[in-house]
């Protein structure tokens, strides 16, 4: 499936924006990228399993919260870190 990579964590990816992945929920595909971009998983899961604060994941562009979403080898997920600050 089509993974979308903020630029925030393109280092992890080489600088690609895009990259090619798969995994059965959200969960499986964060684990995928973190074998195939190690330490991609740790900006983005949190010491309890949870996504941070400031990531989000969508789904064919639906936001979802839960890691245990199944996913489909055709679906566009995009990983979404907020920016704050002032």
């Amino acid at each position: 499936m089509r993974v979308i990579i903020p630029s925030s964590l393109r280092s992890y990816t080489g600088g690609e924006g895009e990259v090619e992945a798969s995994g059965s929920t959200v969960a499986e595909l964060i684990v995928e990228l973190d074998r195939r971009y190690p330490g991609l998983r740790f900006r983005v899961i949190d010491e309890q399993d949870a996504l941070r604060p400031h990531i989000r994941v969508s789904v064919n562009c639906e936001i979802v919260a839960d890691l245990s979403i199944a996913l489909k080898p055709d679906d566009e997920v995009a990983l979404i870190q907020a920016y704050s600050g002032g």
